[in-house]
C-alpha cells in the first residue's frame, strides 16, 4: 500500500536529501519546501514536453501560446520558472531567490495556483548548499512527462513523501495524511462512481485521489465526479490544492481555508458521497457558539468533544440517496455521555447507520489507538439493493492487516477486498450471498442494538470465532485435563506447605 516500488528506487535517496535539508527547521516547514520543489519540477516537465511537441508541429508558434497549454490541462510555465533555470542556479548562493521568483511567476500566470505555492526558499534558515543538492536530485527524476504522468510517478512520490512527513511529525502528521489503506477501504466500500464527492476536513486530499483512482480502475469517467472539500489549516489547504493539481483533479476546496463548523464554505450544498477522517476528540470546536445550528437534527453535540458534531454535519450534507464513510475514534461507538448517547440512538432509530467496521490498532501515524469506520446510507431501501431497513452490518477487522514496521500496520489488497466484498454482499451489490461469520461479521437489527443500549462496538455482536476441532475425543480430552489439574493441585499443596513452614520459622504461624 505505502511501500516503495522498483520504479521508485530513488525515493530513499530523495528522502535522505530532504531530511538533510531539515537542519533546525520543523518537519512541517521543510515538508513544504521539498513538496514545493517536486511540484515545480512536475509542472515544468509537463510544460517542456508539450513545448517540444509544439515546436516540432506544423505550428511551432503555438509553443508560446498559453491557451494551447491550458486547453490540455497543463500549467503555463513562464521562461524564468522553467526547471532548466532552477537547475542552472543549483550550485549558486542565489538558488533560493531563483526558486521564489519561479513560484511567483507561476502563480501569476495560473489563477488556480495563486497563493498556494511555497515561497520561502530565500529564507536564512534554509541551507542553500543542501537546497542545491535536493534540486540536483530532483533534476534526475522524470516526473512530468506524459509517460510518467500516466504511471502517476509524481503522485506516488508525493504520497510517499506525505507518508514520510506524517511519520516524522508524529501526532501532527495525521492532521494532513490518512494512510492509503484506510482511504482505499472507505472508497472500495462506498464506490464513488459518479456525482459529487465531499470531504469536510480534507487534509492533503487523499480521499479525492483514491476516489479518482477508483473510477479509473473501474473504467468510469473521472469527468463524472465533482470534488468538493474544506480544510481549516492554511498550510494543509495549500498541500491539498497542490496534491490535486499535480494529478489534474479539478476541485472546489473554497477560495481559502475555513473552519467547517463556524464557516461552512459549501453551505446549502448536498453531496452524493462523503469521505472523511475528522480529527479525533477535538475539545475546542466552538460548540458553545453553535447550539442552535440547523445541522443538529439528532441533538446538540457536547461542547467538549466534536466527534458527534462531525457525524451530524456529514449526515446533514448528504443527498436523499447519499452515502458516507468516515473514521472516528472507538470511543464514539459506546460513549455514555448523555448528549452523544441520545444522538447515536436517534440516528439509529432514523435508520441511517449502514455498517461499522472495527480496525486494528497502529493504523495511523498520529495515534496508536484503534479506530472504526462508520458507513451512513440515507436510503437503505434503495430499489437495486437488498432491503436493509432496520439492519446494521458489524465487521470486526481487528485481527487483519500486517505490521509494515515496528509501529505501523496496513491492510493489503486482500484485506480490503474481503471487507468490501462482505459489505457489498450485505447490500446486495455483488454476486456473493451474505452470511454471518462468527468472530468476523454479523447483521444486527435495531432491536438487537437497543438491547445493547445502542452500543455499536462490533465485537459485542460478532462474537468469538469458532474454535478449531483438534480431533481429540471429548472423554479423552477431559481425562487428560483432569489429570493435569490433579497434578497442579498437588503441586499447589506442596508450595502452600513450604510457605507455611517458612512463615512459621519467621514467627508467623498460619
Amino acid at each position: 500500500m505505502a511501500t516503495k516500488s522498483k520504479e521508485l528506487n530513488f525515493e530513499d535517496k530523495l528522502w535522505k536529501a530532504a531530511d538533510a535539508l531539515r537542519g533546525s527547521m520543523d518537519a512541517s516547514e521543510y515538508r513544504n519546501v521539498v513538496l514545493g520543489l517536486i511540484f515545480l519540477k512536475y509542472v515544468s516537465d509537463a510544460f517542456e514536453e508539450k513545448h517540444d511537441e509544439l515546436l516540432k508541429s506544423d505550428y511551432p508558434e503555438d509553443a508560446e501560446d498559453k491557451d494551447v497549454y491550458v486547453g490540455d490541462n497543463i500549467f503555463w510555465v513562464p521562461k524564468e520558472a522553467r526547471w532548466e533555470n532552477i537547475e542552472k542556479a543549483a550550485k549558486t548562493p542565489q538558488i533560493g531567490e531563483v526558486i521564489d521568483n519561479a513560484m511567483d511567476a507561476i502563480e501569476k500566470e495560473n489563477d488556480t495556483l495563486k497563493g498556494i505555492l511555497s515561497k520561502n526558499y530565500e529564507s536564512q534558515d534554509l541551507d542553500k548548499e543542501r537546497l542545491g543538492e535536493v534540486v540536483d536530485l530532483i533534476s534526475d527524476i522524470d516526473v512530468g512527462s506524459k509517460d510518467s504522468r500516466d504511471k502517476d510517478v509524481l503522485g506516488r512520490v508525493y504520497e510517499y513523501f506525505l507518508q514520510q512527513f506524517a511519520s516524522a511529525e508524529g501526532k501532527h502528521g495525521g492532521e494532513f495524511y490518512t494512510p492509503r489503506s484506510i482511504v482505499r477501504t472507505l472508497v472500495e466500500m462506498i464506490e464513488p462512481y459518479k456525482g459529487r464527492v465531499y470531504d469536510p476536513c480534507c487534509g492533503s486530499g487523499g480521499m479525492f485521489v483514491q476516489s479518482e483512482e477508483f473510477v479509473k480502475e473501474h473504467a468510469g469517467d473521472i469527468k463524472d465526479l465533482a470534488v468538493y472539500g474544506q480544510e481549516s489549516n492554511p498550510t494543509t489547504w495549500k498541500l491539498a490544492k497542490m496534491n490535486l493539481a499535480i494529478r489534474g483533479i479539478d476541485s472546489d476546496l473554497g477560495k481559502h481555508q475555513g473552519d467547517t463548523f463556524t464557516n461552512d464554505l459549501h453551505k446549502g450544498m448536498r453531496f452524493d458521497f462523503i469521505l472523511a477522517n475528522p480529527p479525533f476528540n477535538v475539545k475546542n470546536w466552538n460548540g458553545n457558539k453553535l447550539k442552535d445550528d440547523a445541522r443538529w437534527k439528532y441533538g446538540v453535540p457536547p461542547v467538549g468533544n466534536a466527534n458527534y458534531a462531525w457525524m451530524e454535519h456529514i449526515i446533514s450534507k448528504l443527498t436523499p440517496d447519499g452515502k458516507a464513510g468516515f473514521v472516528l475514534a472507538n470511543g464514539a461507538l459506546s460513549t455514555s455521555n448523555k448528549a452523544e448517547h441520545a444522538i447515536r440512538k436517534a440516528i439509529l432509530e432514523d435508520d441511517k447507520i449502514d455498517a461499522i467496521v472495527a480496525l486494528p490498532d497502529k493504523m495511523f501515524y498520529s495515534t496508536g489507538i484503534p479506530v472504526s469506520l462508520w458507513f451512513i446510507d440515507m436510503n437503505k431501501n434503495s430499489e437495486h439493493e437488498n432491503d436493509r431497513r432496520g439492519k446494521t452490518l458489524f465487521i470486526d477487522a481487528r485481527n487483519m492487516g500486517k505490521m509494515v514496521d515496528r509501529t505501523h500496520r496496513e491492510f493489503n489488497k486482500e484485506d480490503i477486498k474481503k471487507i468490501a466484498d462482505t459489505y457489498h454482499a450485505f447490500r446486495g451489490t455483488n454476486d456473493q450471498k451474505y452470511e454471518d461469520v462468527a468472530g468476523y461479521c454479523k447483521v444486527a437489527t435495531l432491536d438487537d442494538i437497543a438491547k445493547n443500549d445502542y452500543v455499536l462496538t462490533p465485537g459485542r455482536y460478532v462474537g468469538l470465532p469458532p474454535q478449531k476441532d483438534d480431533g481429540i475425543p471429548y472423554e479423552v480430552k477431559m481425562k487428560q485435563l483432569t489429570s493435569e489439574l490433579k497434578e497442579q493441585f498437588e503441586e499447589s499443596d506442596k508450595l502452600e506447605a513450604k510457605i507455611k513452614d517458612v512463615l512459621k520459622e519467621l514467627g508467623y504461624e498460619i
